[in-house]
């Protein structure tokens, strides 16, 4: 079996730093894999399959491999099937423009990493032939970004009022008293009103405003919401495809308004954290199975 240098796992590894750094928010692993067999073609080797796996390329595998190193080194982030580079993965590329070099650093982290772990776990390399435990890390890295991919996809599809009441149900496990939720129809901005008592006596108003779209959600668009705030009021906006920096930059810098941002993912964790406690009827619009696998590394890490 060729081997895989160092320095062809650095151009790879360089490939990935290289498209993801124009990206602030990341990309999808699948979308930074397509752009860098562009960029970086794969050889020979890398274009054949595996012999048990006759429809699995080695190309993507080897590239999900190489890269262990350096998300534990801290300079890639994957989380549900996004890639995204932190200021020091961007410094790193900066600094190291010899591949070899790359990895060499990307290494040395992930053995200092590896070092920091219970003992029982062996202290591998990175640029080696993959071990199980590596293999065990793309296999789950893979789980996740499948899985993650089809709740996304599921949410994006829902229809609005089921949608909304997801959100009424996950407000109600979460022990708020939805007093309101919009009836079909214009809602002028507003889907749910919520109190933390259950006749509105304490606390804050709650008004949630909840949309179901693709895209991010502009400045304007949060500016609006905000118009329908008082000083007495909590606001909740959910948006499936998420926030613009802007936006949520805009709602970090509000004094007067208190407002919570939720996109998919922290809707996803919401949903998991009070699951046993949102109503039956609620729980079957995301109904959820949990798959165990076992973990060994430091929570954390």
């Amino acid at each position: 079996m060729p081997e895989i240098t160092r320095q062809r796992t650095g151009e790879l590894t360089r490939g990935v730093f290289n498209i993801l750094k124009d990206h602030p928010d990341g990309l999808p692993a699948r979308e930074v894999l397509r752009r860098l067999e562009q960029i970086v073609p794969p050889t020979e080797f890398e274009q054949s399959t595996y012999p048990n796996h006759p429809d699995v390329r080695r190309y993507e595998k080897i590239v999900r491999f190489q890269t262990i190193g350096p998300v534990k080194a801290g300079w890639l982030v994957k989380e549900r099937g996004q890639w995204r580079l932190t200021p020091e993965g961007k410094a790193a590329y900066e600094r190291h423009k010899d591949p070899e070099e790359l990895m060499k650093e990307a290494g040395r982290l992930y053995r200092r990493w590896k070092s920091e772990q219970p003992a029982e776990l062996p202290a591998e390399s990175v640029g080696a032939e993959e071990t199980s435990e590596e293999t065990s890390i793309v296999t789950l890295e893979e789980a996740e970004e499948s899985s993650w991919a089809e709740i996304a996809r599921y949410l994006a599809q829902m229809n609005p009022f089921e949608l909304q009441a997801l959100i009424a149900g996950l407000l109600v496990a979460m022990g708020y008293h939805v007093v309101w939720t919009s009836p079909p129809g214009p809602d002028k901005g507003l889907d749910i009103i919520a109190h933390t008592d259950p006749l509105g006596i304490q606390g804050p108003r709650i008004k949630v405003q909840v949309k179901r779209r693709a895209d991010r959600i502009e400045v304007d668009g949060l500016r609006s919401f905000l118009a329908l705030l008082s000083d007495g009021d909590v606001g909740i906006f959910v948006s499936t495809g998420g926030f613009t920096g802007k936006a949520l930059e805009e709602a970090r810098s509000q004094e007067r308004r208190r407002v919570m941002l939720i996109d998919a993912e922290r809707l996803f964790d919401l949903w998991v954290e009070h699951y046993p406690r949102i109503p039956e009827d609620k729980r079957r619009l995301l109904p959820l199975k949990p798959v165990h696998y076992l973990d060994l590394e430091k929570p954390g890490t």
